[in-house]
């Protein structure tokens, strides 16, 4: 986990308190090898009472978040009988009383967690629940994208051997070319523009070795068509993995041929390759 992990947690965060309306939201990631969260990430306090805190697994609110990995939350901190008390201190200095910490979880871990909290002493009702639980998933979905790129790019990049992307051998070549595909159409899954933008600079290593030609520009949907069809998918198979129609992978892939100057598909993904769209 690094710093883009925290990014993730400190933009949910405002997210949260956008959505809620809650003055006050704090998280932090599982620290590595540990059951334990430390809190880095403050939107809204008052006091510097919760920074860095360690919150161990199984202990207040969020350490039991972390053990049950489900949301938990409490109407009044300090006298609810549901959690253990070892950070009353803090909590009580920040001035807080209704809190609620959704665990960020994937693949079965426990990765952060994410809470919210009022002033006051009052039950947060289903939609701040909402919020907070959707705030979480949001930032599951960053962390699992960002895995995957990660993922396929270590997968793709060619060994000592091989030189540059789209060398080496055929099991190779199509080793990459799957990689640019699954990249591409992870892409547009993703609502954060830097997150996106991040993965599509992953996807342009896999094409380092020719700078896509001036005289063809293809926008981002059509090289994505094309990159599973480079990949060998049908369009119902392209549609699935893009989250369009049919329709749309067929109107976009003619498209590109248009541009490209062919009337095949086999024919628009060589040109592709050859004008430097696709690896």
């Amino acid at each position: 986990m690094g710093a883009g992990d925290a990014v993730e947690i400190r933009g949910a965060l405002a997210r949260l308190r956008r959505a809620t309306g809650l003055p006050v939201a704090f998280g932090g990631l599982v620290e590595p090898g540990r059951r334990q969260v430390r809190i880095s990430e403050l939107s809204g306090t008052a006091t510097p009472a919760l920074s860095a805190l360690a919150v161990t697994s199984g202990n207040g609110l969020g350490g039991r978040a972390v053990a049950l990995a489900r949301p938990c939350a409490v109407t009044d901190y300090s006298v609810s009988r549901r959690i253990s008390h070892e950070y009353d201190v803090p909590v009580a200095a920040e001035g807080l009383r209704a809190v609620v910490a959704v665990p960020v979880v994937v693949r079965r871990r426990v990765r952060a967690v994410l809470y919210g909290a009022l002033r006051a002493a009052q039950p947060l009702g289903d939609r701040t629940l909402g919020a907070a639980v959707q705030a979480a998933r949001d930032v599951e979905q960053a962390l699992v994208v960002r895995e995957e790129a990660a993922a396929l790019v270590a997968a793709a990049r060619p060994g000592p051997a091989s030189g540059a992307p789209g060398g080496g051998s055929g099991a190779a070549r199509e080793q990459v070319r799957e990689a640019h595909a699954a990249l591409r159409a992870l892409a547009p899954r993703l609502a954060d523009p830097a997150l996106r933008a991040e993965l599509l600079r992953a996807c342009a290593l896999l094409t380092a070795d020719a700078a896509p030609a001036a005289a063809v520009r293809l926008a981002p949907r059509e090289v994505d068509v094309l990159a599973c069809v480079a990949a060998g998918s049908t369009n119902g198979v392209a549609a699935e993995r893009l989250g369009v129609t049919a329709e749309t992978v067929k109107a976009y892939l003619r498209s590109a041929m248009r541009k490209l100057g062919v009337r095949t598909r086999g024919q628009a993904v060589v040109a592709a390759r050859r004008a430097g769209w696709l690896p």
